[in-house]
């Protein structure tokens, strides 16, 4: 009987030595995983890319009312691009977005009586880490009352990616009556 007591104490101290052992390597195995896991993250805004050759508009563009015309823009992202948005509207007093960077020549400052205002979503195939926006567009050159006046605009696109970063870009441009 007393080598069936001394031989337990042996038994649970080798028992222990293997559980902390375990025990160990599962952290180390738990904490590689978060740690990879953490490297997957996109922490990234997505890019609005006007740099190719046919892209528009660009800064100091001018569009025609009732011309059609091609929004042509490279969007990419880390991970995966989400959706944009294109936003037009009145630049007559000035204003300015901290995305500009151009030195566009505006007409005197006016006040807006009938100005033109687009505002539309669009989605991205989803998945997608880049995506060449070509969307043909037409302004209308009234409403159902009068002509939209004309003059300095902004083209304002913003890019939201999968996981809810985003960017913007705002460009100076004129929108004219022919």
């Amino acid at each position: 009987m007393k080598k069936y007591i001394s031989f337990i104490p042996n038994l649970t101290s080798f028992s222990l030595n293997l559980l902390i052992k375990y025990g160990l390597f599962a952290l180390i195995l738990i904490v590689s995983i978060s740690c990879d896991s953490a490297d997957e993250t996109d922490t990234e805004k997505p890019v609005i890319d006007l740099s190719m050759t046919d892209a528009f508009p660009t800064s100091c563009a001018t569009i025609y009312f009732d011309e059609p015309f091609n929004f042509k823009a490279y969007f990419s992202d880390n991970f995966a691009l989400g959706s944009y948005s294109i936003d037009i509207h009145n630049n007559f007093d000035h204003h300015s977005h901290s995305t500009e960077d151009d030195d566009c020549t505006l007409d005197d400052k006016k006040t807006a009586t009938n100005p033109y205002v687009f505002i539309n979503d669009y989605e991205i195939p989803e998945n997608s880490s880049s995506y060449e926006a070509n969307l043909t567009m037409t302004i209308p050159s009234s409403d159902a009352s009068e002509l939209f006046q004309e003059g300095d605009y902004h083209f304002y696109i913003s890019l939201t990616d999968k996981e809810g970063w985003s960017t913007h870009k705002g460009l100076s441009i004129k929108i004219l009556h022919k």
